[in-house]
């Protein structure tokens, strides 16, 4: 059963990719473009930058920081949170969680500082 399963997973991608694609480049706000552009990220034709996500970028410093440390806090976030942020935020809040209220605000302020504090030195690098 878990074959089948896999073999969805596998098909489902294979469907997406090549059938509901949107070939057009993604539109971002032209400050957003500038700033982007400030730390070297011009490539707005993906879901997510070509110059930070990929292989050659991984070996960098940056790159490490993003992807492999990054992977490595949010399994330390889950598990110290005592589950994932949508866990807590569906199906916590819907049944009146007081721990998941916590933890979604938790979630939501980390979510600010990263974006607004940290990503922003990061990529600086």
């Amino acid at each position: 059963m878990e074959f089948i399963f896999v073999l969805g997973i596998f098909f489902g991608g294979l469907i997406a990719a090549n059938f509901l694609a949107n070939p057009n480049p993604i539109a971002i706000n032209l400050k957003l473009a500038h700033e982007l552009a400030g730390y070297g990220i011009t490539d707005h034709s993906g879901l997510v930058p070509n110059q930070l996500f990929n292989w050659p970028a991984l070996l960098t410093v940056k790159g490490f920081t993003m992807i492999a440390a990054g992977g490595f806090l949010v399994g330390f976030g889950t598990r110290y949170a005592g589950g994932c942020t949508s866990g807590h935020s569906i199906m916590g809040l819907s049944t009146l969680q007081w721990p998941s209220l916590i933890a979604t605000c938790c979630f939501m302020a980390g979510g600010f500082i990263m974006a607004n504090l940290i990503l922003p030195f990061i990529l600086s690098l």
